[in-house]
């Protein structure tokens, strides 16, 4: 498993150790992890603070040309809100945890020229399998169900 892959599992790892949603996120540029993040809606009573948005905060602002040449690694499919952002920015490629439990748009992503890779991790799904059982309420406020 690639080390990138394996530090945006433990972001999600730490988020549910503080009592938040398990899914983690980095930003990679040139070889480097430039930002990191997991989901803190609940942790900072925040309405947009998915994995991807707290790994982009955390990368701080960049020159177009960094999101252009970067690879943002996942632990759950990007919804609306964080696909839109990577299109924004023109991040090129997103590599996945896995989609079974959540379907975010990554058709929306392919279709715009965005490179998808879903690597269908066992702990990715196994975090949300446990997660969601423990916590469904908070789950379907998360995906706005």
């Amino acid at each position: 498993m690639d080390n990138f892959f394996i530090e945006a599992v433990k972001e999600a790892e730490r988020g549910l150790a503080e009592g938040g949603i398990p899914i983690g996120s980095v930003l990679v540029h040139n070889g480097k992890i430039i930002g990191r993040g997991h989901n803190r809606r609940v942790q900072n009573g925040s309405v947009i603070l998915h994995g991807e948005m707290d790994a982009l905060e955390n990368a701080g602002r960049q020159e177009a040309k960094v999101y252009q040449e970067s690879v943002l690694y996942t632990t759950l499919s990007p919804c609306p809100m964080c696909s839109g952002t990577i299109l924004l920015y023109g991040i090129p490629k997103v590599i996945i945890g896995e989609n079974k439990t959540f379907m975010g748009e990554e058709k929306l992503l392919k279709e715009r020229g965005v490179e998808v890779i879903v690597v269908d991790d066992a702990r990715c799904k196994e975090l949300m399998d446990t997660f969601i059982k423990e916590k469904p309420s908070l789950w379907n406020e998360d995906i706005g169900v």
